[in-house]
């Protein structure tokens, strides 16, 4: 069963990247045809929060060992019950389908991606607290590939399900320390999330950290409707993470071109503003060497088997804010075009990014 799921995952990546390959001899026609959906837009029924009480309305639900560690990963020293955090962790884009705007309340294929997401990247935070991760009825892969409001539809759709899924959340964690996580699509609806649920709410002050990984958050025109800061120390708590990985000769147009066409979440355009990039190998904006990278892990195709990796790559932040690593790792074939390492956000910096949530979790507890 393991090698019939790896072998349909492996599958839709090579879909994904053939798309992107396309579109960079054809243009975007040919990519828009395959992936955005010709159908009419029909918003899915409104869930509340009341829905989102049931398990099964989530990947995890309050769960502190479900997500394995990698092989070769040390396990947090110490951990007890008053020293961990609640964490809401959204994952990625899983639906690349154009037969709908958002993925069906129940897709086997959506759901299936989705956990291994989970399992490569929540893990991450295995052992630092309960894990919550919501079921929630994501935009379609093509729904970033076209200006029709249909796809700002289902965007907002997919963020409807986010946040009443955060409401049932804090219901079931009404105290005690919060992280937010979350990866490219995730990190979108996390970042609107952060504008609307936790600026300026008593929430805020529980946050220990939020990453909104593989999504750009403009410095001028995000950023301050936020509520957090950038993170600027290493044992900063309350405030926010935030990288896009590339390796050099890095081409971003297809990220930086759509990110200049529009505005932040304070109203203002975001064209020519700088992204906000912190490295996650140093907890700032700060440069390191490969030697300051704790473990990246890879993930077996044979034996769907997650082993840390030393050494690691070194990076620094560059330009208008991509995260640029060094060499070009070998963490598995999606990679995709412009040497970007999309899909290996959290796995390039795995034991980094656990050491900086519970740095950054302790000292919120001691602050």
């Amino acid at each position: 069963m393991a090698r019939k799921f790896l072998f349909f995952f492996a599958g839709l990546i090579v879909l994904v990247l053939a798309a992107a390959f396309t579109y960079r001899l054809w243009g975007d026609r040919l990519l828009r045809v395959a992936l955005v959906p010709g159908a009419t837009f029909s918003a899915p029924s409104p869930r509340s929060p009341a829905d989102y009480a049931k398990a099964g309305l989530w990947f995890e639900h309050g769960s502190t060992n479900s997500l394995p560690l990698p092989a070769g990963a040390p396990k947090e020293p110490g951990r007890v019950a008053e020293r961990q955090a609640a964490i809401f962790f959204v994952h990625p884009t899983s639906f690349i389908d154009r037969s709908a705007w958002n993925a069906p309340a129940s897709d086997k294929s959506a759901d299936d991606l989705a956990r291994t997401f989970l399992s490569v990247e929540g893990n991450v935070f295995t052992g630092l607290g309960p894990i919550w991760a919501p079921r929630y009825r994501q935009a379609t892969f093509g729904a970033f590939l076209t200006e029709k409001p249909q796809g700002e539809q289902a965007l907002d759709a997919a963020y409807r399900d986010v946040a009443v899924a955060f409401d049932a959340f804090l219901a079931a964690n009404p105290k005690g320390p919060i992280i937010l996580a979350a990866h490219s699509q995730g990190s979108r609806h996390l970042m609107r999330l952060l504008a609307e649920k936790v600026a300026g709410k008593p929430v805020a002050t529980r946050i220990a950290a939020a990453y909104l990984v593989g999504w750009p958050v403009s410095v001028t025109a995000d950023l301050p409707a936020l509520g957090l800061p950038a993170c600027t120390k290493a044992d900063q708590p309350g405030c926010i993470l935030s990288w896009q990985s590339f390796a050099e000769p890095a081409e971003a147009n297809y990220v930086s071109d759509p990110y200049d066409t529009g505005r932040g979440l304070t109203g203002k355009p975001k064209r020519g503003t700088p992204m906000l990039c912190i490295n996650p190998l140093t907890g700032t904006s700060a440069p390191a060497q490969s030697s300051a990278n704790l473990g990246m892990t890879k993930r077996d195709e044979k034996t769907n088997v997650q082993s840390i990796i030393r050494p690691g790559v070194g990076a620094h932040c560059s330009g208008r804010g991509l995260l640029l690593i060094d060499g070009t790792p070998d963490l598995g074939p999606y990679v995709l075009p412009g040497n970007n390492y999309h899909v290996y956000d959290y796995m390039l910096f795995w034991a980094n990014v656990r050491a900086d949530a519970g740095r950054r979790l302790d000292a919120f507890l001691a602050h």
